[in-house]
């Protein structure tokens, strides 16, 4: 659930960016490493001491 949240985010700033009259591209990276990043989260979370995923 936390990683649909995190790309809806993502998907959200890289639209509010392109209104405020970012170039498309740059706002598309932004949203692109918000995404990144919480996928990275989601997956090394598992690798944390006291998890048994």
């Amino acid at each position: 659930m936390g990683l649909v949240l995190t790309a809806t985010a993502g998907l959200v700033v890289w639209i509010v960016l392109w209104a405020l009259g970012a170039k498309g591209f740059d706002a598309f990276m932004i949203a692109t490493a918000i995404i990144l990043v919480g996928a990275a989260t989601k997956i090394l979370s598992g690798y944390l001491p006291g998890r048994r995923s």
